[in-house]
């Protein structure tokens, strides 16, 4: 007998102004490994919501999004060394409090990563030496000055264990 195949986790998102967007997948291009790089820069909300609860997800996104009149105004604060990479901090008071809200609602099926105050950010370089990180770091870091960019909506994901699979857009304003 054929067991149906699991449910992938799924991955939430915010997705951002196409200005913000082409900048950060710029630095991704340069600086992330080649074959690490499968995926278009990121600010990831959550890594492993339960994706047997889809439906509901999906459901919560969707009145949230259409809530939210227009696009977060995203402050973008720092630049920072990880060790093996750099990202970029972006911060909004009301993405942080929607995020602890869903956190509260989605307790039960949150793995520990996903339960940690929500830290926004963007990585441009990951799994690299440090040497090699910290020379991008320094190199950023030395230019840097805040700037601003827009959380647009949400999208969700299903990971299979490669390259994410697309699941839905959620814009604000519905």
């Amino acid at each position: 007998m054929l067991l149906p195949a699991p449910t992938p986790p799924l991955i939430l998102t915010l997705t951002l102004d196409a200005a913000s967007q082409a900048f950060f997948d710029e630095l991704r291009r340069r600086h992330f490994p080649p074959a690490r790089n499968v995926l278009a820069a990121h600010l990831t909300l959550f890594h492993a919501l339960p994706g047997q609860h889809e439906t509901a997800i999906s459901a919560r996104l969707a009145a949230d999004a259409a809530a939210q009149a227009g696009p977060l105004l995203l402050a973008v604060t720092a630049v920072h060394y990880t060790g093996q990479g750099v990202s970029y901090a972006l911060d909004h008071a009301g993405l942080r409090a929607l995020h602890s809200g869903w956190q509260r609602q989605w307790q039960a099926g949150l793995s520990a990563q996903d339960q940690q105050k929500l830290r926004p950010h963007v990585t441009v370089q990951n799994k690299v030496s440090s040497t090699t990180a910290r020379a991008l770091y320094e190199e950023l870091q030395a230019d840097f000055q805040p700037f601003e960019a827009l959380g647009t909506g949400f999208a969700l994901w299903a990971y299979r264990g490669g390259p994410w699979e697309w699941r839905a857009a959620f814009p604000f304003g519905g």
